[in-house]
């Protein structure tokens, strides 16, 4: 997996930047080695796997694979994981960081074009946006309450956050080191919502956000929540949002804002 490095340089870096993908993972054995092994040769330094107290072989495959693995010695939380996955990837000098799931519902192939906006200082965050057409994004599996769902919620966030995303809720994201050195994320929730407050966050702090289209893969193998957590998500994707009004309008001051450093 080591980067065959084209020459490219971050702004203001002298050397090819350190890429790292760090896969937050929960019982993924069937699906992690086809998600690594679709990961382009030469195009990352590193994978990491934090593994959320898996009871299936995600650990035993991850360590055959050569992936560095961290272990949770209890479940933690989707959340939680992330943040794991991002304090050891810091730890190990990453200055690009591409957080992708292991369930393989998202393509690794789009891994060096993603990282290509964060080299050429087009974007800080990018984004793998599953939306592209809604006959595309049925066709490949994604229930219909899903999509209505992620459209409404997607409008709904692009209008609060000033934003024009596709997807706001893909498990596919590419950072630049800054935005993780500068985001509060360990006083996120250790739930699914921590994706949520951290682009909120993001954004709060003016970083640039950016996606590009990726295929949508919905199968029995890949992870899914529920429909009970599904609604559940929803309505705190709606409190974050009503958050962020009342933050950016002075009306009130949340400890999900309070931490982040002004300016850029």
């Amino acid at each position: 997996m080591n980067n065959s490095s084209n020459g490219a340089k971050l702004k203001g870096k002298q050397t090819p930047p350190k890429v790292i993908v760090i896969m937050p993972a929960y019982n993924a054995e069937l699906t992690l080695e086809q998600t690594y092994r679709d990961i382009p040769d030469g195009s990352v330094d590193e994978v990491i796997l934090t593994d959320d107290f898996s009871s299936d072989r995600t650990v035993e495959i991850a360590k055959k694979l050569g992936i560095t693995v961290i272990q949770h010695n209890e479940n933690r939380g989707y959340g939680a994981n992330q943040k794991t996955c991002y304090n050891d990837a810091l730890k190990r000098g990453a200055d690009i960081i591409v957080m992708i799931h292991p369930d393989y519902q998202y393509d690794p192939r789009i891994i060096p074009y993603a990282v290509g906006f964060i080299m050429t200082d087009i974007c800080d965050i990018v984004m793998g946006s599953r939306i592209r057409t809604r006959q595309e994004t049925l066709e490949g599996g994604m229930p219909v309450y899903k999509y209505i769902s992620n459209r409404f919620l997607t409008a709904f966030e692009n209008i609060v956050l000033g934003q024009n995303l596709g997807d706001f809720h893909s498990g596919f994201r590419v950072f630049k080191r800054e935005v993780l050195e500068r985001i509060d994320y360990h006083s996120n929730s250790d739930d699914f919502i921590f994706d949520t407050e951290f682009l909120a966050q993001a954004i709060y702090s003016n970083f640039r956000i950016g996606d590009i289209p990726i295929p949508t893969r919905y199968f029995p193998e890949a992870s899914s929540i529920n429909f009970r957590r599904s609604l559940t998500y929803g309505f705190q994707t709606v409190i974050v949002m009503m958050k962020y009004i009342l933050q950016k309008t002075g009306i009130a001051d949340f400890e999900l804002f309070r931490r982040i450093h002004a300016g850029r």
